[in-house]
């Protein structure tokens, strides 16, 4: 919830939440203007291993790509696309942290 509210915040629309396609699962998909925005929501209690982003792995990023060509042939879309990652760390001390990464990755496809 709280990143929707940020992407929606930025002006992105939201399109879909946990759309899934074989094993992949897009967290979530939005658009800004006419580019299709596919989000990673990565969310940790702390980041003494490293900010949540980190935990992207190269076959996630993988998944993804797959599952964004499903996406984009399914809708027609023949436009721009981008990867973002919204980062999250929910705090013992109940304060957040969210920041928002604007073309994080973009994995071969």
């Amino acid at each position: 919830t709280l990143a929707q509210q940020h992407l929606e915040a930025q002006g992105l629309t939201i399109r879909s939440t946990n759309w899934r396609t074989g094993r992949a699962e897009v967290d979530i998909i939005a658009q800004e203007g006419n580019t299709i925005v596919f989000v990673e929501v990565k969310t940790r209690s702390s980041d003494r291993f490293g900010p949540p982003e980190f935990f992207i792995t190269p076959q996630q990023q993988r998944m993804l790509a797959g599952a964004a060509s499903v996406y984009c042939e399914k809708i027609e879309h023949p436009g721009e696309i981008r990867f973002d990652v919204i980062s999250i760390i929910l705090r013992d001390d109940g304060k957040t942290k969210l920041e928002y990464l604007k073309d994080a990755f973009w994995p071969g496809l």
